[in-house]
């Protein structure tokens, strides 16, 4: 007598593949042309307003508004250093007598960012839409 399996195999259940050809060439085509395009790519800088004590030329007479940060971080307005909170005071005050005014920060070369930063955040919270950022007054 033969004997019957009850069990039956068990069926391999097989796992759709996923083709990741197409995947690769597409990625592959994309990485070519970026390494074609990026030595054609032309990459500005930007150059603050160089160190020193002279100011610039020009740049009180355009606007009632002009805030100078020296290269030790120090913030000066209309002659007068400053702190954050006595700028932020001043600039609410100006805010008042000039509501159209845009004001001119000209920032040297030698600052930190975080002080530009904060000037600009002390802008926006009195309510200052723009600013003129001077790079290299006078020139």
């Amino acid at each position: 007598m033969k004997r019957r399996r009850f069990f039956q195999e068990e069926e391999s259940i097989e796992e759709p593949l996923v083709n990741l050809t197409p995947l690769i060439d597409v990625v592959f085509v994309v990485l070519i042309s970026f390494m074609l395009i990026a030595p054609l790519l032309e990459i500005d800088q930007v150059d603050l307003a160089q160190g020193g004590t002279e100011k610039p030329k020009g740049a009180p007479e355009q606007s009632p508004l002009a805030i100078f940060v020296h290269a030790d971080n120090t913030i000066w307005m209309r002659g007068k250093r400053l702190s954050l909170p006595e700028l932020e005071k001043n600039l609410l005050q100006e805010k008042k007598k000039h509501p159209l005014q845009t004001p001119q920060v000209i920032h040297d070369k030698n600052a930190s960012f975080g002080t530009y930063q904060s000037i600009k955040s002390s802008l926006e919270k009195c309510g200052f839409e723009q600013m003129d950022v001077v790079l290299k007054p006078g020139s």
